[in-house]
Parts: structure tokens; C-alpha cells; sequence
């Protein structure tokens, strides 16, 4: 799990996604500060100025002109915008977190469940080894039977048959298995051919009482806490806040104003005059009203946009909490079911395993068939399979029903 989570790309994407909005906030609080802005030029000037018939009138100038200037604009009132707009990207943030949360969650239980889907491969693959262990001793058993004459040749063949299917699900084990740790290595960011090493199922199954609790408090509770929730919340949150900012900025704003500016051009006192070096400066400072009177009605426009867009937030976040209630139920019923399945499992392997034992038996002292053998034989591998494959239903419905509750973590893959 700490490989996927550090290595995958879905992570990294998020945590990226969390920092861009991060910087939105910035740009948000940036609008409750000044704006300074400087601008220097530095220009070679040259003047000529030729009266006709009246030489002494005309003039010839050169000079080096640099000019310097500083403004400064500070919003004090808007009627609310920046403070929308600061609403908007806070709630975007939140959302961003969430997302975040969900993809982790997502990403979490998915490792989880191809790491058991190894775990079951390599139980799948013991038990295919053992049912093709059995089924050629029992084939042997009914060759030495026909040897002896005491047995008719097609004892043998079904043995055979039997084998030979048991050596089909042995091959399909094996590749069974090299496709789950591929998978598992591909979530971890590694190349598929890793050598991983990881041990078969375990042969237990018990309910956790971390869902000792019913499942309609679990629905009450995933509808306010899943990430998935929380982030269509938040957007719904942030839609809000953007129908306020952008009515916002169809009303009047009053900012501070100020200006400071230098310069070194020079001087003459008139036509036909010679200049002389100079310097001057500029100053203002004092408040501007800005009203926007008329825009073609796209603010109007603007606004039934951004009031679509926050009902349309809305429905998404009915929707979202309609679905991890949906998920929840369903994933209670499934960890329910294959709790039950699990002790059911446990028994039904005990009792195939007493039938084939007997069946071995009675076979081997020359008082049963073949086909005694054989079936029993049949339901105990059937018996291996189900059971294996009962507990990793188990391992992954509670895996799933702690990620459909947003709250997976270490404790819930121990």
C-alpha cells in the first residue's frame, strides 16, 4: 500500500491537483492587497525644427530623456466580490482535498483487492496442485486395480479423464496467478514481470467490529463524511459563492489611487530658444469610483449561468450521496453473505474431505467403484475451491465496505 500510494501517477495527479488550487486561494487573498506596479524609459531624443526665411526662429535639439513612474490601486469596497471570489477558491480547495481523499480511497481499495486477488490465485494454484496430486494417485490406484484384473479397464480411463482436467486447472492456476501479480506490480508502479513474494489465502474468516454497527447508521453517517460527498458539497459551495462574486462585479467599487512620476527632459523657453537641462516630477493620490453602467446584458447573462451551474452542484450532490448509500447497502449485504459463505465453506470442506477419505478407503479395500471415488473426489476439489474462493470474497467485501464508508485504512487490511 505505501508503494501505490507514493508511486501511482493517480496520486501524484491529485496531490498536484490539491497544490493548483492551493495557489487559486493565493490569487484570491492577492485581491485584498494593493497593486504596485513601476515603468522606466530611457529614450534619445532629437528635435529639429527649420522656420522658413526665419533662421534664427528654428531650433536643433538632442538629448538623453529618462522618465520614471510608480502607481498604486487598492480596492477598499466592492459590495462583496473579493470576498466571493476568496469563498469560491477556499471551497475549490476543499474540494480539491477531497478528490484528493476519494482518488486515495479509490486507489487504497483497489491495491487491496488485487493484493487479495494474489493471495486467492496462490491458494487457487495450492489447491490445483493438491486435486492433481489426488487425482493421480487415484489413477494409479485404478491402474493397479486393472492390473490385477480385479477392475475393468474404464476405472482407469475416468481416472484418467479426472487427471487430466485437474492438470487443465493447474495450467490455467498458474497463469491465473502471474496475471495477479502483474496487476499488483503495475499498482505499485513497478514493471509487471517483478518477482513478488506474497503467501496464499489463510483459512479463516470472521466478522470485524468495526461494522458491528447498523447499516442505516452507517448510511446516515457515509451521506455527510465520504470524500465523495464532501467534494460535491464543496463544489456545490463554491458555485454558490461564484453567483455572488459575479453579481459582485456588476456593482460599483471604490479604490484608493496614487501615482508618482519623474522625468529629465529638458527645457527652452521658445521657439527658437536654446534648452536647458531640467527635471520635473508628477504626483496625485485620491479615490476612485468605478460604476458600470451598461455591458450588453452579459453580466445579467453571467449570472443565470453561474445560478445554473450551482443548481446543477446541487443535483450532482444529491446524486453523490444517493450513490454511497447505494454502495454502502450493497456492499453490507455482500460482507454479510460472504461472512456466512465463509463458515459455510469451512463446513462443506470438513465433510468432503470425510466423504473422500471414506471413498479412498472403501476403494482401496476392493469394496467401492469407481465412480464412489471419483465423485467424492470431485466434490472435495470443488469443496477447496469454494472455500478459497469464499474467503477472499470475504477479504474483499470488507475491504470494499470500509472504502465505500471512506474510512480504509492500515487497520482494516491486518
Amino acid at each position: 500500500m505505501e508503494r501505490a500510494l507514493c508511486n501511482n501517477s493517480k496520486t501524484r495527479g491529485a496531490w498536484a491537483a490539491v497544490k493548483s488550487q492551493a495557489a487559486g486561494v493565493g490569487v484570491a487573498r492577492a485581491a485584498y492587497l494593493p497593486t504596485i506596479s513601476g515603468s522606466w524609459q530611457g529614450v534619445r531624443e532629437s528635435s529639429v525644427t527649420d522656420v522658413q526665411n526665419h533662421p534664427l526662429l528654428g531650433s536643433d535639439m538632442t538629448s538623453n530623456v529618462q522618465s520614471e513612474s510608480v502607481s498604486l490601486s487598492w480596492i477598499l469596497f466592492d459590495f462583496g466580490g473579493r470576498e466571493a471570489g476568496l469563498k469560491n477558491a477556499n471551497a475549490l480547495l476543499e474540494a480539491a482535498h477531497a478528490t484528493q481523499d476519494a482518488t486515495l480511497q479509490a486507489l487504497f481499495a483497489q491495491t487491496v483487492k488485487d493484493y487479495y486477488a494474489v493471495k486467492s490465485a496462490a491458494g487457487t494454484l495450492e489447491a490445483a496442485r493438491e486435486i492433481e496430486r489426488t487425482t493421480r494417485l487415484s489413477m494409479d490406484a485404478a491402474q493397479a486395480r486393472v492390473d490385477r484384473g480385479i477392475a475393468p479397464v474404464t476405472d482407469v480411463l475416468q481416472a484418467q479423464t479426472q487427471h487430466e482436467q485437474a492438470v487443465f486447472s493447474l495450467t490455467k492456476a498458474q497463469s491465473d496467478i502471474q496475471t495477479a501479480l502483474g496487476t499488483l506490480a503495475s499498482d505499485m508502479n513497478l514493471d509487471p514481470g517483478v518477482p513478488l513474494d506474497i503467501s496464499p489465502v489463510a483459512e479463516k474468516a470472521q466478522a470485524i467490529e468495526a461494522f458491528s454497527a447498523s447499516v442505516e447508521q452507517m448510511i446516515r453517517e457515509v451521506q455527510d463524511t465520504h470524500p465523495s460527498v464532501r467534494a460535491a458539497q464543496a463544489q456545490y459551495e463554491a458555485s454558490l459563492a461564484k453567483v455572488a462574486q459575479t453579481r459582485a462585479q456588476g456593482l460599483p467599487s471604490v479604490s484608493l489611487i496614487a501615482k508618482y512620476s519623474r522625468n529629465n527632459a529638458p527645457q527652452s523657453l521658445g521657439i527658437g530658444e536654446p534648452t536647458y537641462a531640467a527635471s520635473g516630477h508628477d504626483a496625485f493620490i485620491g479615490v476612485q469610483v468605478s460604476i458600470p453602467f451598461f455591458d450588453g446584458f452579459g453580466r445579467h447573462y453571467q449570472i443565470d449561468q453561474a445560478q445554473a451551474q450551482a443548481e446543477h452542484q446541487h443535483d450532482m450532490l444529491d446524486d453523490a450521496r444517493r450513490q454511497v448509500a447505494l454502495d454502502v447497502w450493497t456492499s453490507y449485504q455482500r460482507l454479510t453473505g460472504a461472512t456466512k459463505n465463509a463458515e459455510n465453506s469451512a463446513n462443506l470442506l470438513a465433510i468432503s474431505g470425510r466423504a473422500w477419505d471414506a471413498a479412498k478407503h472403501r476403494y482401496d479395500a476392493g469394496v467401492g467403484n469407481i465412480l464412489e471415488l471419483l465423485n467424492t473426489q470431485t466434490a472435495l476439489a470443488n469443496a477447496k475451491q469454494r472455500r478459497i474462493q469464499a474467503i477472499a470474497d470475504w477479504d474483499n467485501a470488507r475491504v470494499d465496505l470500509a472504502s465505500k464508508l471512506g474510512t480504509l485504512g492500515r487497520e482494516d487490511i491486518e
